[in-house]
């Protein structure tokens, strides 16, 4: 597949400014060199004076056509809208030969993410997903220690996004109809599942518990999963909008030593908060109050997490533009994480441990 473009800095449209356009993928392309925040789709009045003030250079749209119907002026495309809308907005823009990147989750199903992918390949044209905890501190700190053989063989690995929200929010993601894709177990689900199938692989069984607790809730709002990954190591992943006292966010433990940390990344509460990565040094640095510990319960010592780093996902981007190299997370990584999460779901249903398709 050839995705190299002609010369930076590359035109990107970015498609929907609610949280995840607006706080994410807004300020994270602007901070990117080689990249230019050239035009936004918002017909939002609010939104888009929200627009005006943080990025005055970039174009304000109505309509994704406005991007498809002038696909020549630009060279990416980012899919930041509502679950529902990311198959058809993403058949659009790599019908129209737009290089394309799609939050998480990538579609609502598992097969409507392979027709995806089966479409970009047809087309010769780059898809890819943000992923973006990939890069978070806690996981990359993770990732290190198992990399460095400091917990020795793994074979526990624990999760948490838990979050204490007692009453449910307006919103489509609160909505019930499956093809909103809403509720705890797409959002932040799809980062806990992802995560581990990144640090330890396949997964040949799955089993999953998943509620609706809040009063006037329709979709799940606390899920747990149990997988077991085909190298032998067991995750078990929580996320959660009832958890008034939350547990550690990770917890690994190997036949020589742990690691448990605390706390999130900041890199969220920093862009939510409008700090950009190109103003705020260094980015994604964690207090040091919040470092995890490694070692056994008879011998352990602080360790400084590593720093965050949500800027490298675009910076990546802007590579492959230019050098047609792999994009930073491969889409099929998507369709794996969408199988565990429907598995998850008749896992619950059922009450039985399954095999994901």
């Amino acid at each position: 597949m050839s995705t190299a473009r002609t010369a930076a800095p590359y035109r990107v449209a970015l498609l929907g400014y609610g949280l995840a356009g607006a706080a994410f993928h807004a300020p994270l392309i602007a901070a990117t060199p080689g990249l230019r925040l050239t035009a936004v789709v918002t017909a939002n009045p609010e939104r888009r004076a929200q627009l005006a003030a943080a990025h005055p250079d970039a174009r304000p749209l109505d309509s994704p056509d406005q991007v498809f119907d002038r696909a020549d002026q630009y060279d990416l495309v980012v899919i930041a809208t509502p679950n529902r809308t990311h198959l058809p907005l993403a058949r659009a823009a790599l019908t129209a030969g737009l290089a394309t990147v799609v939050d998480k989750p990538l579609t609502a199903t598992a097969a409507e993410a392979r027709s995806l992918c089966h479409l970009a390949d047809t087309r010769g044209t780059l898809l890819t997903v943000f992923q973006n905890r990939r890069w978070d501190n806690d996981f990359r700190t993770v990732r290190r220690l198992i990399e460095d053989g400091a917990l020795g063989r793994v074979h526990r690995f624990e999760s948490r996004f838990e979050r204490f929200r007692p009453k449910p929010k307006a919103g489509w993601r609160e909505l019930a109809d499956p093809a909103e894709a809403g509720g705890t177990l797409y959002d932040l689900g799809s980062h806990l599942v992802d995560q581990a199938l990144t640090l330890f692989g396949p997964v040949s069984s799955v089993y999953a518990e998943i509620d609706v607790r809040r009063d006037g809730a329709v979709v799940d709002d606390d899920a747990f999963l149990a997988l077991s990954h085909d190298s032998g190591v067991r995750s078990h992943l929580w996320t959660s909008a009832t958890t008034p006292l939350s547990g550690p966010r990770m917890r690994v433990l190997g036949d020589t030593a742990g690691y448990v940390k605390f706390g999130l990344d900041p890199q969220e509460a920093d862009l939510r908060a409008g700090r950009r990565p190109d103003t705020r040094i260094p980015w994604g640095a964690e207090d040091p109050t919040h470092y995890g510990t490694l070692g056994t319960d008879g011998a352990h010592t602080t360790i400084p997490t590593d720093l965050g780093d949500y800027p490298a996902f675009y910076a990546a981007m802007a590579h492959t533009l230019a050098t047609g190299a792999p994009p930073p997370v491969d889409p099929r990584d998507s369709v794996t994480t969408l199988t565990i999460l429907e598995a998850a779901r008749h896992s619950a249903a059922t009450g039985r441990t399954v095999a994901p398709d």
